[in-house]
Formats: C-alpha cells, structure tokens, sequence
C-alpha cells in the first residue's frame, strides 16, 4: 500500500518513494554486496526490476520507505515494514547502498521505522531476521534493543544455497524508543 509518510532523524529522511529515485536505486540496491544480504533483492538489479518494485508498493500491504541524507537529500538505502494483516506485527527490512556501510545510517533509519510502527501504526510485535554471518545486521538489531528468538535452519535459498536466518522480535511493551547510541 502506497504510504505517504515523511519521518526525520538527525541525519536521515525517510520518505515514500517516487519515480525520480529510479536513477539512483538501480546502482545501490544493484550491487551484488547488497543483494547477498537479502532474501527479495535480485541480482542484476536492472532498471526495470526498479519500475516493478515501485508499481508493487502501490498495491502491496508494506510500508517500504526510502532512506535519504537529509543533508542534500542523497538516496542511500530504504527501510520498511512487511505488514502481517490481522495478526498486530510486521516485519522489518532495511538495506543501505555499499558507500554507505558502517555509518550507522541502518541502525539510525530501523529504529526510526520502528518507532513509527509501534508509535503510529500501534503494532504489537516488529520481528526481523538475517542471513547468519551478516554480522553487520547481528549488530543493528542488538542495538535497537530486539529480542534473539532463535534460528529458522536452512530457512531460504539464496543463489542455489540454503542459507539459516536468525530471528529477532520486540513487543511495543519493550519499545523504549532508545535503544543503544548509533
């Protein structure tokens, strides 16, 4: 679903997605560092697949944000939630171009969206999981303060291999909105 939300950290503005971004999207969510960490991000990423992606959030039930400096409005990442209708959760994604890595940008734009799920969207539960041996995501979820739920063996199949995931959940009665520094 199409979700018209404009939210702003100290550094980030995360805001819906428009046509214009297509430019800058394909060469950052295109590299194969990228798309080694995700489950739903192919490899090549070409201008089209970007045009598909942008018709799907006008119809699917997500929250799919782009991640910008608020500084001069750079697109470097995106960060959403996966609704789960009828059941009170969502889970949480997020990736950031590979110029962008180890700037805190991933903690700084998921906790963001996690406040907006608990705060305005009045989630009850926001889970998240990776592939394991991402350690970079280990870390952004430990520092949002999510909870280990346990590991999903062999639970996708990436690039002709299963891959495990590690889980991690929160409840909004453990959504504290801190959190570790970034």
């Amino acid at each position: 679903m199409r979700v018209e939300v404009n939210l702003e950290t100290p550094r980030l503005r995360i805001r819906s997605y428009t046509e214009a971004d297509v430019a800058e999207l394909v060469p950052l969510i295109g590299a194969r560092e990228v798309a080694a960490t995700t489950g739903r991000i192919q490899h090549p990423y070409t201008e089209e697949h970007a045009k598909q992606f942008l018709a799907r959030i006008e119809v699917d039930p997500e929250v799919r944000m782009a991640v910008t400096l608020r500084s001069d409005g750079r697109l470097i990442g995106g960060v959403g939630l996966r609704i789960v209708e009828g059941h009170g959760n969502a889970e949480l994604g997020y990736w950031i171009g590979v110029p962008y890595w180890g700037k805190g940008y991933g903690t700084e734009s998921a906790r963001e969206m996690l406040r907006y799920g608990f705060e305005v969207l009045k989630l009850h539960r926001i889970f998240a999981s990776y592939f394991k041996g991402n350690e970079a995501s280990a870390r952004i979820l430990k520092k949002l303060g999510m909870n280990y739920e346990g590991c999903q063996r062999e639970h996708v199949c990436k690039w002709d291999q299963f891959i495990d995931l590690e889980l991690y959940g929160m409840l909004r009665t453990e959504w504290t909105g801190s959190g570790d520094a970034i």
